[in-house]
């Protein structure tokens, strides 16, 4: 019995140092993001033109509330309360279809913070944004062989700052959605919002197939509340970390089966994977977790499936007029002479740091500091993606090629960092939602974001 005993509080022992430890990390973060802010204002104070209301931040300072303040705590309290243990019980197809109309609700009244026509039906409506120059295009394949005389500001008629800055895959969707009648921004902005909000039935799907379905049921409440939801509702990179985490679903899908249910998926996955090449230049670095997942599976016939895949896509736009390294040349040009000019490079390389940490939440750090400790607390497979996610935001971040904005930029590759919290241990889960829900809502409640 003594022993028993001893045994148990050896266990007791360990787990709250292990919480102390994570509290720890999550004070360290703390740190880096009020850093950045000090060091962010002083900038300002020193006429630094780094064009940051409120840095690390694409932001300005405006407690406020709206319509989401209602919503948002009540999805937010149905998914603390009932998500850890309905995510252990329901039948997957059941659990799956719950996680995306939940995300979708706490994603939407996020938005409904700051009012549906300024967090929704105006977010992509607005100078810089895809849907100013949806009407200027009356040919599409004449607009994708001519977009890359239009990148660049010195020419008499150039596309507005993120048409111009992406590949043109992501104005051909909003020029699709135009052309079927969902034309305006509401539609546009609910459009993100419900492929967006998918990411996080994709990375389970991803998980279930690569290191089981238990791990998979663990990680999606927190996908669920996912704090860069701030971003996702409303903004396009949202939509660009669904269709990048969808590929990866499926192509591991198709990875780990045979025959016809192998070859299917794969290819689609492939599909998708080579699209994201044309939503950003900076999703190139998706590849990362695409590898990852092969490595994972060790299947090689599957694979061949999905390179053929996205090498349709590349072969499409190519024959389309459109030449990726071309346009991604243009981009770093018109990318040097924007506002990345005065953006200081021995600020941004640590606070964008700071900024991604907004999006990702305290559990997912704590998750990644487990992760760390414990390289096989996920599994091989799921660990592998994790690591991936995070040499892509590393090699992003020191490439310079992403000056602030980040907390939405790479809301791609946050997805993936969330399944972290699966190392975390199952009787901490719910506090650790709460930590994850009450970062959200006061950064929504708080600053008004531009997306």
């Amino acid at each position: 019995m003594t022993t028993q005993r001893t045994g148990a509080d050896r266990r007791v022992e360990t787990s709250r140092r292990n919480l102390v430890l994570d509290l720890l990390a999550v004070g360290l973060a703390v740190c880096v993001v009020a850093a950045a802010m000090v060091v962010g204002w002083q900038l300002k104070h020193d006429s630094v033109a780094i064009f940051l209301p409120f840095p690390p931040l694409v932001a300005s300072w405006l407690p406020h509330v709206g319509p989401g303040t209602v919503f948002a705590p009540v999805v937010a309290a149905v998914c603390v309360l009932y998500g850890p243990t309905f995510a252990t019980r329901a039948r997957w197809p059941v659990l799956l279809a719950a996680a995306w109309g939940m995300s979708v609700a706490w994603t939407t009244s996020l938005a409904l913070v700051d009012g549906f026509h300024t967090g929704i039906a105006g977010r992509l409506t607005t100078y810089p944004e895809y849907l100013h120059d949806v009407p200027l295009v009356g040919d599409i394949s004449a607009m994708l062989r001519d977009f890359t005389g239009h990148i660049l500001v010195d020419q008499p008629r150039h596309w507005t700052v993120h048409v111009g800055a992406h590949p043109p895959g992501a104005f051909l969707v909003f020029l699709g959605l135009d052309r079927i009648g969902l034309s305006g921004g509401a539609a546009a902005g609910m459009f993100c919002v419900l492929v967006g909000a998918s990411a996080c039935v994709a990375v389970a799907v991803t998980l279930r197939a690569l290191s089981g379905e238990t791990l998979a049921r663990t990680v999606l409440p927190f996908g669920v509340l996912f704090p860069g939801a701030v971003w996702v509702g409303v903004s396009a990179d949202g939509l660009f970390a669904a269709v990048l985490a969808w590929g990866l679903a499926l192509f591991v899908v198709g990875a780990t089966n045979r025959g016809v249910w192998a070859a299917v998926p794969a290819l689609c996955g492939g599909m998708l994977l080579g699209y994201t090449l044309y939503l950003s230049y900076g999703l190139v670095l998706g590849g990362l977790l695409a590898v990852a997942a092969v490595v994972a599976t060790r299947r090689w016939w599957p694979t061949l499936f999905g390179v053929l895949g996205a090498g349709l896509v590349v072969a499409a736009f190519t024959a389309a007029g459109f030449w990726w390294f071309t346009g991604f040349e243009l981009t770093k040009t018109l990318y040097a002479g924007s506002v990345a000019r005065t953006r200081p490079y021995s600020y941004f390389v640590w606070a964008n740091i700071a900024a991604l940490l907004f999006a990702l939440g305290p559990a997912t750090v704590a998750g990644l500091r487990r992760l760390a400790v414990t390289r096989r607390a996920l599994g091989w497979g799921a660990g592998l993606l994790v690591a991936a996610a995070l040499v892509a935001v590393l090699a992003a971040d020191v490439s310079g090629l992403s000056k602030a904005e980040v907390e939405r930029i790479w809301l791609p590759f946050a997805v993936w960092m969330v399944v972290a919290c699966g190392s975390l241990p199952r009787a901490q889960h719910r506090g650790w939602l709460i930590a994850q829900v009450v970062l959200a809502l006061l950064v929504n409640h708080l600053v008004l974001t531009v997306w």
